[in-house]
C-alpha cells in the first residue's frame, strides 16, 4: 500500500525526496552499477555474447570497469532521480488510493508521472552522460587513450549545446514511464494478489519475503519495453555502432528503432534484457519494498 495520509493531513510528504535519493544512492552504489554497465554494453555493442560483453567490460580495469560512470553521473543521477522519483510516485500514488482507485491502477500511474519527471528534471544529461562513460572505449585496440568523461562533457557542450548533453531525453522519458509504471504497477498487483492467495485485506501488513517477492516480479515483468532501452542507448552512445554508414544522421526514436530491427533483427532490440531483468528487480526491491519500510520507519519518527 501507499503511505497514506493521516486524516487531516495538509500539505506533501516531503521526506520523501530524502528517502528517494538515500535509497538509489544505495541502489546505484551496490549491484545497479555493474548490472547498468554490463546491459549498456550489450545494448550498445549487440554482437557480443554475455561472456563477450563481461570479458569486455573486466578489461576496462577488473572490478572497476564495472562501476564506470558512477563517480559522478550514477552518484548525481540517482541522487536526483530517486528523490523526483519517490516524492512525485508517492504523491500521486497516495492522491489516486485515497480517491478509492485500485493500488495495481494506483501504482501505474505513481511510477508513470515518476518516472516522466525524473527524465525530464534531471536524467536525460545523466544518463546521455553515463552511456557516454561507458561506451566511449573502442573495442578496436588504436592505442589512443580516450578523453575523460569531463573533456567529452565540455567537448558535446560546446559542439551540441543543451540539446546534445540531453541527447536521447525522449527515449529516456519513454522508458522511465513504461519502467516505472510498470514496476509499480506490477508490484501492487502482485502484492494484492499475495493477500488475496493468503486471505488478508488490503490495508493487512505483508511480510518483508512478500513485498521483496511482490518487487521482483514488478521489476522482472517491467523490462518488456527493453527495445526503448536499446533505442535510448543507441542515441546516446559512442561505440563502434555509432560509425555505421548506415545509422541515420539524425537519430529519432522511430527511426533508431528501424535502424537497430534492420541491423540486428528482433534479437537485436532485446540485447542486453538479461541483465536488466536483474537490474530491474534490485532497482524495484529497493525503491518500491525497501522504500515503502523506510518511510514507516520516517513517519512513526
Amino acid at each position: 500500500m501507499a503511505i497514506q495520509k493521516e486524516p487531516g493531513q495538509k500539505g506533501v510528504n516531503w521526506s520523501n525526496i530524502a528517502i528517494g535519493a538515500i535509497m538509489n544512492l544505495v541502489e546505484v552504489t551496490t549491484l545497479g552499477q555493474p548490472l547498468e554497465v554490463l546491459k549498456t554494453q550489450m545494448a550498445a555493442n549487440r554482437s557480443q555474447s554475455m561472456f563477450q560483453a563481461v570479458q569486455t567490460v573486466w578489461s576496462r580495469g577488473g572490478v572497476a570497469g564495472f562501476y564506470q560512470g558512477l563517480i559522478p553521473w550514477a552518484w548525481i543521477e540517482a541522487s536526483t532521480k530517486g528523490a523526483v522519483l519517490l516524492f512525485t510516485a508517492s504523491e500521486i500514488e497516495s492522491a489516486t488510493s485515497s480517491m478509492g482507485v485500485n493500488p495495481a491502477v494506483a501504482g501505474l500511474l505513481g511510477g508513470m508521472g515518476g518516472g516522466i519527471a525524473q527524465a525530464y528534471a534531471t536524467m536525460g544529461f545523466c544518463t546521455c552522460m553515463k552511456t557516454v562513460e561507458i561506451t566511449r572505449h573502442k573495442q578496436a585496440a588504436s592505442g589512443v587513450k580516450p578523453p575523460s568523461t569531463w573533456a567529452t562533457f565540455a567537448d558535446i557542450y560546446r559542439r551540441e549545446g543543451i540539446r546534445g548533453i540531453n541527447k536521447g531525453v525522449n527515449a529516456v522519458a519513454v522508458r522511465q514511464c513504461t519502467n516505472w509504471g510498470s514496476r509499480m504497477g506490477f508490484a501492487r498487483l502482485a502484492e494484492s494478489t499475495i493477500r488475496r492467495v493468503k486471505g488478508k485485506g488490503e490495508n493487512d501488513k505483508l511480510s518483508a519475503l512478500d513485498k521483496i517477492a511482490a518487487s521482483s516480479i514488478g521489476g522482472a515483468l517491467a523490462t518488456w519495453n527493453q527495445p526503448i532501452e536499446v533505442v535510448r542507448v543507441e542515441m546516446q552512445s559512442m561505440s563502434k555502432s555509432a560509425q555505421n554508414a548506415n545509422r541515420p544522421a539524425k537519430l529519432t526514436i522511430v527511426n533508431t528503432l528501424a535502424y537497430v530491427y534492420k541491423e540486428n533483427g528482433i534479437k537485436g532490440l532485446y540485447r542486453g534484457v538479461t541483465p536488466r531483468i536483474g537490474l530491474g528487480i534490485w532497482q524495484t526491491v529497493c525503491m518500491v519494498s525497501f522504500a515503502d519500510y523506510v518511510k514507516v520507519w520516517v513517519k512513526g519518527k
